[in-house]
């Protein structure tokens, strides 16, 4: 790869000409402008996978951009060329960051506000898992869910990348943390991650989630789930709870593209909140979506470095994919099988 900054750079990137299906994102080569005077262009070494990658590609996103686009929210990789007023990095530096879509590339530039220098201690893959799920469970348990020592906290899809890292930031800061997942085959994980409370999720998850509290108030939800899950963790909160959206798996496919007549109904019989109610029993209910904070660069590097200082594990790698099979990457996490990161490899 040239690091000559007067070179035209040819990348690899799978575009989306039409949102709408899996089946319409494919491979290009493609040429890549030179930088801005405050961009860098980024030689991509690993790019991480979230639920708004597939909801962009599927179309059921608000933020998906008009027309055609390329996926991606996240990556790390190595500086080869930089603008003139981008002086805090230098060429072959290590970085990792987020980009409003356009990860799933080669190459590609992005302004120096959206990137931080990679930990050296930390692997391009663990690096592309350290941006989006992290400061997603930040935001939601301190910016929104006004966190306090002692609080009882509920993680849905503990098992994810935002439920790994929302309990370790929650157990870091003093809290009683309980964990719900699909299937018994991630109990043994939510374990060693030190859980205190785990829940299987079954038809009756209310009684489930009433024994799992115990005597504790219940003060903060961070909800991915929907439906019933979402009712009864509502009704379980302790007056001055709040319960923090941070997802919507009920409406993700497992095929190419979504099946609008589950998709339609789940959406038209969705769970309804009277506002009165909040007021009544002083419950609050907030959602959140990482990207709304892409024009307050600083607000998330901010967050990120506060983080990092924590110093807490690095992020859970769950499998790991080549770029030749990013689709296939993208098929296995639909399933939900998956524990923590999903990361394809450049």
């Amino acid at each position: 790869m040239e690091n000559n900054s007067d070179s035209t750079l040819t990348r690899k990137a799978y575009r989306i000409k039409k949102a709408g299906s899996l089946d319409n994102l494919k491979l290009y080569k493609e040429h890549l402008k030179q930088p801005s005077e405050n961009e860098v262009t980024v030689e991509v070494k690993a790019i991480g996978l979230n639920f708004a990658d597939l909801f962009a590609i599927q179309g059921l996103y608000s933020a998906t951009p008009k027309g055609s686009f390329v996926p991606g929210l996240e990556y790390s990789g190595i500086i080869i060329r930089k603008g003139t007023n981008v002086n805090e990095y230098s060429i072959g530096d290590k970085i990792m960051g987020a980009i409003r879509f356009g990860a799933y590339a080669t190459n590609l530039n992005i302004d120096k506000k959206y990137i931080l220098h990679l930990p050296d201690d930390y692997t391009f893959e663990e690096g592309a898992a350290m941006v989006v799920q992290p400061l997603t469970a930040y935001y939601s348990l301190f910016e929104l869910g006004n966190l306090k020592p002692n609080h009882t906290v509920l993680i849905h899809s503990a098992a994810g990348g935002v439920g790994i890292y929302a309990n370790r930031l929650a157990k870091h800061f003093g809290a009683y943390t309980i964990g719900t997942v699909g299937s018994e085959s991630k109990r043994i994980f939510l374990i060693n991650e030190d859980y205190d409370e785990i829940i299987v999720r079954k038809d009756n998850f209310g009684k489930q989630l009433t024994q799992a509290i115990g005597g504790r108030n219940l003060n903060l939800v961070l909800e991915s789930i929907g439906g019933k899950v979402f009712e009864e963790s509502f009704k379980a909160l302790a007056p001055s709870g709040r319960i923090v959206i941070y997802g919507g798996a009920q409406f993700m496919s497992q095929s190419s593209k979504p099946n609008l007549f589950k998709v339609i109904p789940k959406y038209l019989f969705r769970p309804k909140i009277d506002p009165l109610s909040l007021s009544d029993k002083n419950r609050s209910v907030m959602g959140f979506n990482l990207i709304y904070l892409w024009d307050h660069p600083e607000e998330l590097r901010e967050m990120l470095n506060k983080i990092i200082e924590m110093k807490l594990k690095k992020p859970h790698i769950g499998k790991v994919f080549t770029f030749d099979k990013l689709i296939s990457a993208l098929i296995y996490f639909q399933t939900g099988k998956s524990i923590g990161k999903v990361v394809v490899q450049v």
